[in-house]
Order: structure tokens, then sequence, then C-alpha cells
């Protein structure tokens, strides 16, 4: 009976020891027959994230903060112990934020790519990734102490705005505003009144676009008569006609061109010749001007031109008598 009691107790001793590691590995977040990778981290301030806080994946815990160290550069490192079969994003970073309202802190992996939609930590990712290649880039959210802080000093500085709201809109203030308000429907009944004046010469001005939208209908009409002709003319062969004439007329005009071009080449061909006959007629008009030679002399000495008179005169008479006498100048015999 004694060995028995002694077997139970030992048995409940074993049992709790179990449970007790148990306990303490799954607290630890240690995962027995797995290989975990380490990776680290820059931060400019890792905030409230410490030594054994969990690496969330979406949601799901994939690892915990292995441990955190300051770093040349004003930079603090977090090592990162990630699961075995946890595979990181292709471009991985790190933010570091609250997990819940009573101080927890957790560090979330997220993708590069696309950026975050958060200037600061998009600004914080960038500059921890330009420090150096080799460690993931990290950036921290503020916690909700800062937060709160942050909102108190809004509310505070909202609180000043409003007395100074209250006590800038006083008596006086408000009758201005009530005088300005009243000067603002003085000035809205001169604007209604405006419209309405405004609204008849508006009325007019209609009016005349609807007689000019008439008017141009009309033109609309005309025209669409006039191309009605040009294509009933087109339909006939009247137009063909006209173009197959002003291509003849053209072809005409080309070929007259032509001709005109060939004259002046003649001309210009036969330009020597001209200028060769009027210098000489020039010369002959200079011997005759000079009275050299026969004609010079002809032109300058008029007892020829009497003497040639006279023989003329002599000539006609003697023309005269032949035709009074013949016999005796011409003698006529048959046998």
């Amino acid at each position: 009976m004694r060995r028995e009691n002694e077997f139970a107790v030992g048995v409940v001793v074993i049992a709790a020891f179990g449970v007790v590691v148990a306990g303490a590995l799954w607290l630890s977040g240690a995962h027995l027959g797995r290989t975990e990778a380490v990776y680290t981290a820059r931060f400019r301030t890792v905030g409230g994230l410490s030594v054994g806080d969990p690496v969330v994946l979406r949601g799901v815990r994939v690892g915990r903060v292995e441990a955190i160290r300051l770093a040349p550069g004003n930079w603090v490192e977090a090592a990162l112990k990630i699961y075995a079969g946890v595979t990181p994003p292709a471009k991985p970073a790190v933010v570091a934020a609250p997990a819940s309202l009573f101080g927890e802190w957790a560090a979330t992996l997220i993708s590069r790519e696309p950026a975050p939609s958060d200037p600061n930590v998009r600004q914080a990712l960038d500059e921890a990734l330009a420090a150096g290649a080799g460690k993931w880039p990290g950036a921290t959210l503020p916690d909700i102490g800062q937060l709160t802080a942050q909102a108190s000093r809004i509310a505070t500085d909202i609180a000043a705005v409003a007395n100074r709201v209250q006590t800038a809109f006083d008596t006086e203030a408000v009758a201005e505003l009530r005088r300005a308000i009243r000067e603002f429907g003085q000035i809205a009944d001169r604007l209604a009144t405006v419209a309405n004046e405004q609204a008849d010469v508006l009325g007019s001005v209609g009016t005349k676009l609807r007689q000019g939208s008439e008017v141009l209908g009309k033109a609309a009409t005309n025209l669409q008569t006039t191309l009605g002709r040009v294509d009933s003319a087109t339909n006939q062969g009247q137009l063909l006609t006209i173009l197959n004439n002003s291509a003849a007329t053209s072809a005409n005009l080309r070929s007259a061109s032509q001709d005109a071009r060939d004259l002046l080449a003649a001309a210009h061909r036969s330009q020597e010749s001209m200028v060769r006959v009027l210098v000489s007629a020039d010369s002959v008009f200079s011997r005759i001007s000079n009275r050299s030679g026969t004609l010079g002399l002809l032109v300058s000495d008029s007892t020829l031109y009497r003497e040639t008179t006279l023989t003329m005169i002599q000539l006609r008479q003697l023309l005269s008598d032949i035709q009074a006498n013949p016999r005796k100048y011409f003698t006529f015999s048959v046998f």
C-alpha cells in the first residue's frame, strides 16, 4: 500500500514537471526540433519594443525579438528570430508599434512594395535602407502615451483658440456682425434688382439670337439648294465638261508658253546678228551724217538733186515727143 502511494506521488511529480517545462517552452515561444533564422533590423528608436516581444506577419506570430542593442551612427539594431518554415517578404521591412493599450509591443513584418501609405513610416524606412545593406529597414510608430500627449496639446490649443474667439465676439462684435448681415441683405436685394433688369436684356439678346438662328437656317437651306444644283450638274456631266475644257485650255496655254519661250530663244540667238546690223546701220548713218560716201554726197549736195530733176524733166519731154512723133525716132518696114 505504501509502495503504491509512493508510485502515485512520483507520477504526479513527473507530470507536474512536464507541465511546467511545456508551459515554459510555450511562454518562451520555442519550437523544438526546428531551425530558426535570425535577422537584424535597423531602427532610429525602438520605442517600447523589448526582448521577447512577438514578431508578427499578417497578424500571425512568426518569431520573437531575440536582442536589442545600440549600433554606430545613432542606430538601434534588433535581432529577430523567425521560426523555421516562415518565408519573409521579398523586400522585408519591420514596423515596431504598440500591440495593445496595456503597453505591449510587437514587430510587424511588411513588404516595401508597395510602399507604406504613412509618409513618416516611408521616410524612416528609406533612411534606414540608405544607411547600408544587409539589415532590414525599420520604423517605429508612436505609442499610446505619445498620441495621448499630442492629443492633449491639440486640445489645449483648441481651448486657447476658443477662448480667443469668445473674447473677440463681444457685444460690439455681435452688433457689427448684425450690421454686416443687414448690409449683406441690402446688397442681395440690389443684386436681385440688377438681375431682374438684366433679365430683360438677356431676353432681347435671346430674341436676337433666335432671329440669327433663323437667318442661319435660311442660309443653310440656300446652301443645301446650291449643293443640290451642283450635284445635279455633276450628275449630268456639265461639271466634267467644264473640267475637260479647263484641261484643254491649260494644255493650250502650256503650248503657247512653249512657243513664246521658243520665240524668245530664237530672238536671243539672233541678238548678235541684230547687234551687228544695228552697228552697220549706225556706221552708214554716221557716214551719211558726216557727208562721206556716195549717199552722204547725194544727201548733202543740192546740185545733184537739181540735175536729177532737170534730167527727169527732159526725159518726160522726150517721152512726150516720142509719143507724138514716133516715126521721127522709129522706122517700120514690112518689105
